[in-house]
């Protein structure tokens, strides 16, 4: 099957997405250990779980980067649309370890704080401190990125790293207390791990939702749909839109238009309509990488 511009153009989306998912990987494996190594030389657990969140977190990435991979495929005989709803797939994992994670540092929050324990090292602040900072940045040049992209797969990870942030903004919050409130306030850390769990449960139900919605083929914002019908309805013989239907797959977009052309025109005119509003879409500055369009005849 001959690949279109379109094509290679999504195609290179998707490799850039794995690149900045490759990116992501090493920082989390990076900062799993260094917070490991800091929870176990500094008492707090809270530092412990984050570490633990982030080291997982290195497995859920490397399953978003084979989905990116995959997007980035081709279309082919069986996939005539493309391989780009292999982000959307790489979502629904994410969501899938980012509740197990929560779920996993409650328990162990609520188990630290019914037995007491020394309260953490004050030298773990600053550690958390840099892995905040670290986070939060890498997590806007993602969302930066997906702002031209707009790839479930890639603002799942995105909000991931940020889960991260949040966690360890938390973990910061409560080994402060600990250390400033001194004996009685030991557990401090543990409850602000297990407050945040909740944040991390939140944006993980979000990530999922997205996720089903580009799966289940749910249509794409107004105002996207309101632009093709703009750039359709601009093309010449174009008189009206009937439908328009747009749906996301992966990185790129595909359309489901009904123009409306005079009936008294032939076949082979109408078909060259229609072939204007496909280029036109097609050559938009939206991702579109495919459409259908058909033509009806104007009503009288």
């Amino acid at each position: 099957m001959p690949i279109s511009a379109t094509h290679v153009q999504a195609t290179q989306r998707a490799y850039h997405s794995a690149r900045y998912i490759a990116a992501g990987i090493l920082l989390n494996m990076v900062l799993g250990i260094v917070k490991m190594a800091g929870g176990i030389w500094g008492n707090s657990y809270a530092l412990i779980a984050d570490a633990t969140e982030s080291l997982l977190d290195v497995l859920s990435s490397a399953l978003v980067w084979v989905g990116f991979r995959i997007a980035a495929r081709p279309p082919d005989a069986n996939h005539p649309y493309g391989h780009g709803k292999a982000s959307a797939v790489a979502g629904l994992v994410i969501a899938g370890v980012i509740f197990t994670a929560a779920g996993t540092i409650a328990w162990q929050s609520i188990h630290e704080i019914l037995h007491p324990h020394h309260a953490p090292h004050w030298a773990t602040l600053p550690l958390l401190a840099l892995v905040v900072g670290t986070k939060e940045y890498f997590s806007r040049r993602m969302l930066k990125l997906n702002e031209s992209y707009a790839a479930t797969g890639l603002t799942a990870e995105a909000w991931h790293h940020r889960s991260d942030a949040i966690t360890s903004a938390a973990a910061f919050i409560g080994i402060a207390i600990a250390v400033m409130a001194g004996t009685g306030y030991e557990a401090a850390d543990d409850w602000a791990a297990l407050a945040a769990c909740a944040i991390i449960i939140f944006n993980g139900v979000l990530i999922a939702r997205n996720a089903l919605q580009e799966i289940m083929d749910t249509v794409v914002s107004c105002e996207v749909e309101d632009e093709v019908r703009r750039i359709a309805i601009a093309v010449d013989g174009v008189n009206g839109i009937e439908k328009c239907h747009v749906r996301r797959s992966g990185l790129s977009l595909l359309v489901d238009i009904h123009v409306e052309v005079d009936g008294s025109l032939s076949v082979h005119r109408g078909h060259e309509i229609a072939h204007a509003v496909k280029d036109a879409l097609v050559g938009s500055a939206l991702a579109i990488t495919d459409v259908a369009v058909h033509v009806e005849p104007t009503p009288q």
